[in-house]
C-alpha cells in the first residue's frame, strides 16, 4: 500500500491511497500502522488532491543516516574509489527537527550560503531489530520512501574558529542537521509492493532541470547491510528512518547551490515525487 499522513484544518490523519482518494484509517501519523499496534478500518474517503501531504512519521525515535555509499558520489569530488572489500557504512544521525514533508519549505539559513540536495532512498523500520543478520534484515523493513538529505557544506558561524582538522568534520556533520534538511514522502510505500529495494531509480531535477540520476542497485552497502550493521551499533525501533546516500551529481562538485524560490523535485521509482521549494526565513509563518 502507499501510507500517507496528512493534515486537514488542525487535525492530523492517515490512511493510504486507493486511485484519487485516501482511504482514511485513523487519528494521528503512521507512526501505529508502522509498529503493527493499529487496528485499522476505513473511516472515510477524502480526494487525494488537495490533501497537505505531511513527512509519513512525524516523530521518528532516529534518523540515521549513510555517507559516501555510492562510488559516483564519492569519486565525483576527487576522492578515491573505497575499497567494497573491506568498507564498512559511515553512518550519522539527524534530528527529528529536520524531518519534513511533501511541498513543506525549507529555508535557506542565513548560516550558509552552500544549500545542497542529495536524493535518497529511505528505509522505515517495522519492527524492533537487534543484531539482525544480513539474510534476515529486510524482515524488518515496513517500507520505503523519497527521501532529500539537503546538507549545508559550509557553516558560517561569525566567530573565530580554529583550524584542526576536527573543525572540517563537525562542520560537515552540523551541516547535516538544520531544520527541515530531511524532506521524506510523500508516500510510506509498504515493502510487499517493492519487489526490489537494490533495483530502483533515483532523480533529482533542481526547478526542473536534472541534477542526480542513479540507481540503487549502486551502492556499496546496500539496504539490508545497513539494517544490519546500524542494529549491531544500537537498538533499531519501529518507526526509525534509514536514509541510504546518494549517488553523483550534488552541487557541491559544480558549486552550483540552492537560492530562494528554487524548487527541488527528488523521486525514488515506484515511491512519488517530493517537492521541496527553498525559501528566506522570513517567509516561514
Amino acid at each position: 500500500m502507499k501510507w500517507l499522513t496528512f493534515a486537514t484544518d488542525n487535525s492530523v490523519r492517515h490512511g493510504y491511497v486507493d486511485g484519487e482518494e485516501i482511504v482514511v484509517t485513523g487519528d494521528g501519523d503512521l507512526s501505529e500502522v508502522v509498529a503493527g499496534t493499529a487496528t485499522e478500518s476505513p473511516i472515510t474517503r477524502v480526494p487525494l488532491a488537495g490533501a497537505r501531504i505531511l513527512a509519513p512519521l512525524l516523530k521518528p525515535g532516529k534518523i540515521i543516516a549513510a555517507a559516501a555509499n555510492y562510488q559516483s558520489h564519492v569519486t565525483e569530488s576527487g576522492a578515491q574509489e573505497r575499497d567494497e572489500r573491506i568498507a564498512t557504512p559511515r553512518l550519522f544521525l539527524k534530528p527529528d527537527s529536520s524531518l519534513i514533508g511533501h511541498e513543506a519549505p525549507v529555508e535557506l539559513d542565513p548560516m550558509t550560503r552552500e544549500l545542497d540536495w542529495e536524493v535518497e532512498l529511505a528505509v522505515v523500520i517495522g519492527a524492533v531489530a537487534r543484531r539482525v543478520s544480513e539474510a534476515d534484515a529486510l524482515k524488518y523493513v515496513f517500507g520505503y520512501a523519497t527521501s532529500n538529505d539537503i546538507s549545508a557544506r559550509s557553516l558560517e558561524l561569525g566567530e573565530e574558529r580554529d583550524d584542526a582538522a576536527q573543525s572540517a568534520f563537525f562542520d560537515w556533520l552540523e551541516g547535516k542537521w538544520l531544520d527541515g534538511s530531511a524532506p521524506i514522502g510523500p508516500f510510506l510505500v509498504s515493502a510487499d509492493e517493492v519487489a526490489d529495494p537494490q533495483d530502483l531509480a533515483l532523480t533529482l531535477l533542481v526547478n526542473g532541470e536534472v541534477k542526480q540520476s542513479g540507481n540503487t542497485s549502486e551502492m556499496i552497502h546496500d539496504v539490508a547491510e545497513l539494517v544490519s550493521f546500524s542494529s549491531r551499533l544500537m537498538t533499531l525501533n519501529p518507526g526509525d528512518i534509514i536514509l541510504t546516500g546518494t549517488p553523483a551529481g550534488v552541487g557541491a562538485t559544480t558549486g552550483e547551490y540552492l537560492a530562494p524560490g528554487d524548487v527541488m523535485v527528488a523521486e525514488v521509482a515506484g515511491l512519488g515525487e517530493l517537492h521541496t521549494p527553498v525559501i528566506l526565513p522570513a517567509q516561514i509563518d
